[in-house]
């Protein structure tokens, strides 16, 4: 299996006291898309998401706004029962789409607040 060619863009920027990520997909270590339903993806897309905050100095708890997107409504459920697990109250501001994706079942991205 050959490893995705790299998008031209970054995985997080910084605009003062925001943090802006590009949406993360359930992609493994290998770079594949995991395997599963949407539960199994969404908590790898989140892990991805957690990880990549990390890397700009924020966390979870810091996110204000998330955006996502699914291939099918009918994965609502199933995300929204992972979602509840990782993001506590109060939750952030969220949009969900549903968009036909070119990999995965799922894509989020976030906004932090590091103030």
């Amino acid at each position: 299996m050959t490893t995705p060619t790299r998008p031209p863009l970054s995985r997080f920027r910084r605009a003062g006291d925001l943090v802006f990520t590009s949406g993360q997909l359930p992609r493994g270590d290998d770079g594949a898309i995991v395997p599963g339903d949407i539960t199994v993806q969404t908590r790898q897309a989140l892990a991805n998401l957690e990880a990549v905050l990390a890397e700009a100095g924020a966390r979870l708890g810091q996110v204000v706004k998330v955006t996502a997107w699914l291939t099918d409504a009918a994965h609502m459920a199933g995300f929204n029962a992972v979602y509840r697990e990782v993001f506590g109250e109060p939750f952030p501001a969220r949009s969900t789409v549903i968009s036909g994706l070119v990999a995965g079942d799922v894509e989020i991205e976030a906004v932090a607040c590091l103030a």
